[in-house]
This record gives C-alpha cells, structure tokens and sequence, in this order.
C-alpha cells in the first residue's frame, strides 16, 4: 500500500517555507527530514508519525486521534501516529507538522555519521 499522495502535498506546502527539509522513502512512507533529521512520515499503513520526544509522547496519547507508533510489534520512543480524522483540517495538520518541527530543531542539527571501527584510529578490530 503506498502513502497518501494528498496528504503528502499538504505537508509539503506546509514545511515549503524552509530550506532545510528533505523528502526521502523510509519506511514503507514519505518520511520528511528537517536538518538531516526525520520530523514526520505521511505513513503507508495510514495516519501521519511524528516525532515528538519521548517527554511528550505519554502525554499525547491521551489525545483520541493518536495511538503509540508500533513498528515489528515494538512501541517506537519519541513517535506518535495520528489517525486522518486528527488532521482533517489544515490547522490541526499544521499543528501537528510543527510539534515535529518543534521537536527537531532541539536536537541542534545534522546528525553526525557514525564512525565505523575501521576509521576511527589506533583501534584494533575485535572479532
């Protein structure tokens, strides 16, 4: 099943107004980056994800639109799926685009590659 086309192009207008915002085909949706971080997913098994940090997950959950993201059968820390009915409107789309902003810009940045044991120096390799 592939993601909601026209869900897509309302986060898209939404998030047009920045520079820093990258599309990239994760996760079976259309996951949108912010600053070389992921801030939403328009999802292909239904709803929005949106990264909100672990602090504000349980609150949110009371909220009837959202429910845990759950990925292979695991509760996902920091991330939310929001039904459709929770942003039918462009409002309530908005404010959940922006709580993953909002969350992102807290991480200060681009993400920093991982360096692998090879490049690091004077590490030896353990088997």
């Amino acid at each position: 099943m592939a993601y909601d086309e026209k869900t897509a192009e309302r986060v898209r207008n939404l998030l047009s107004i920045r520079s820093d915002v990258v599309e990239k085909k994760l996760m079976g949706g259309l996951c949108f980056m912010v600053n070389g971080a992921m801030c939403c997913s328009v999802s292909s098994r239904g709803g929005l994800l949106v990264r909100v940090g672990a602090q504000a997950q349980e609150p949110m959950l009371g909220d009837p639109h959202v429910r845990p993201m759950e990925m292979a059968g695991r509760t996902m820390t920091g991330f939310v799926r929001v039904i459709p009915e929770g942003y039918r409107t462009e409002a309530a789309l908005a404010k959940w685009i922006q709580l993953g902003v909002d969350f992102v810009e807290t991480l200060g940045g681009e993400k920093r590659r991982r360096r692998s044991q090879r490049d690091l120096p004077n590490r030896r390799r353990i088997r």
